[in-house]
């Protein structure tokens, strides 16, 4: 997942950075099914229980369990952070994961989409003997082709096989540390399970980053193959660091947060000729060029951004060998990036429209092949309303923002869509760095400042715990 580079340089609102600033939305389209779903997503927060109010007046101290996990979150992000596996291949990650899991007593289901790694705690009861709710918390365990370059003892120097070629395997988008701390937070929770008045799943996912070619993988097949099928989370959470923010700061937003990615190819056909004579042929170079520049209208002309962003980007034109050769075919790769779901469909179907009749005009011919991706991710209102006063209390109501809408996608989404769900993120970007200019999420510069976990752990088992209710 990408996140855009974001400077909160001083911590007042007025300092907060625009592309972060509070920014409201309305979208009835995605906003439907969460709807329907808020009241059970939030039922079980004072019924049967007793006195939700008082929880977090009487709940074990998130900040001291914390505080007695840090070393150790820190050591296993660390060996994850010089051990990277690509997508699907997270074999050695999920066996740390396992050993730990099991070590803590916990029930625990390994092999889940490929090598993705399971767990249940079972809490205790709610008052009259009746099961109390069911949390489930997601961290993502993947790295990427990047060869790292930041000087770290623990720096990855690891190597694999990706599309064919060698490359550098690294965390660069922080996913050990998601890892490390959700194994700190299962700790502490299973020091705690006599307060929780529920039970929580804890998944650690594989190929968030997408599955390789061929390959189904992540979220959306960890579902497939039965993840919610016996039970259903009441409540999904997650987590993501990101170098857009200070250390230590926190935003979660509510409604539509991320965008929903799907990626595309249009190929283009003319017919070959010699650059010297382009009227004995057709030219698909053209053809393409003008379909680049029609489809920019489909966003800035065609569809209504007064009710959510979007973007088309192409990212790759492919064709042609020779100066003097005009080639039979180009090919065009893209990406769609939405907040809404009709206007997600509406632009799919505008885009291969736009791309068959701008070849045609030009005696070409186009075919549009849409790739699906990861949907919106919609954090529930009344969940993110529910916990924002959790959040603040961990960092304080000054290092607590809401975001603007990212255009980078997450395959959390597709818990979000089960259950009602929560995705906020962690800011890692240390003192004295500013986050607009910290090297991105995915850049083989990407640092992460340890000192954040600390927070991420406590905010996360201060989540959970109110989640539960713990008495």
């Amino acid at each position: 997942m990408t996140l855009p580079s974001v400077s909160p340089s001083a911590i007042s609102k007025s300092a907060i950075p625009k592309a972060f600033e509070f920014k409201s939305f309305a979208n009835k389209a995605i906003f439907s099914k969460t709807l329907l779903a808020s009241a059970l997503a939030l039922s079980f927060m004072g019924a049967g229980l007793n006195s939700a109010q008082a929880a977090t007046n009487t709940m074990p101290d998130a900040a001291k369990l914390a505080a007695g996990v840090e070393q150790k979150v820190i050591d296993w992000r660390r060996d994850l952070h010089q051990h990277p596996e690509l997508s699907n291949r997270e074999f050695r990650t999920s066996k740390i994961i396992e050993k730990h899991l099991k070590s803590l007593g916990l029930e625990v289901q390994t092999g889940v989409a490929h090598t993705g790694v399971v767990a249940i705690l079972k809490g205790g009861k709610l008052k009259g003997g009746k099961s109390g709710p069911l949390i489930a918390i997601r961290a993502d365990m993947d790295a990427l082709p990047v060869t790292e370059v930041v000087d770290l003892p623990f720096a990855s120097k690891a190597t694999d096989t990706y599309r064919n070629q060698k490359v550098g395997v690294m965390h660069a988008c922080g996913h050990d540390t998601h890892v490390a701390m959700l194994m700190g937070v299962a700790e502490n929770l299973v020091k705690v399970k006599d307060s929780l008045a529920g039970d929580v799943m804890f998944i650690f996912q594989p190929a968030e980053e997408g599955a390789p070619d061929g390959e189904e993988g992540g979220a959306e097949l960890m579902l497939k193959e039965g993840l919610f099928a016996k039970r259903k989370p009441d409540q999904v959470f997650g987590m993501h660091v990101t170098s857009s923010m200070p250390s230590g700061m926190i935003g979660v937003r509510s409604g539509p947060a991320m965008a929903s990615e799907d990626s595309f190819t249009i190929k283009v056909k003319g017919r070959q000729t010699h650059g010297s004579r382009p009227w004995n042929g057709v030219d698909p170079i053209v053809a393409a060029a003008q379909i680049i520049t029609n489809v920019q209208t489909i966003v800035s002309r065609q569809v209504d951004i007064t009710k959510a962003p979007a973007v088309v980007s192409f990212g790759a034109v492919n064709g042609g060998i020779r100066s003097n050769i005009i080639p039979d075919e180009v090919e065009l790769i893209g990406t769609i990036r939405t907040f809404d779901q009709p206007m997600r469909a509406d632009i799919k179907v505008r885009l291969a429209e736009m791309a068959e009749l701008s070849a045609k005009t030009l005696g070409a011919s186009a075919t549009t092949e849409i790739h699906p991706g990861y949907p919106v991710v919609v954090n529930n209102p009344e969940l993110v309303a529910s916990m924002r006063p959790v959040l603040a209390s961990v960092v304080g109501d000054k290092m607590l923002i809401e975001p603007g809408l990212i255009t980078g996608a997450e395959d959390f989404s597709y818990y979000a869509l089960e259950a009602p769900g929560m995705f906020f993120f962690l800011g890692v970007t240390p003192k004295g760095t500013d986050p607009e200019t910290a090297a991105s999420n995915h850049s083989p510069a990407f640092y992460v400042d340890e000192s954040a976990l600390k927070v991420g752990v406590e905010a996360m088992t201060k989540v959970a715990l109110t989640a539960l209710n713990a008495q």
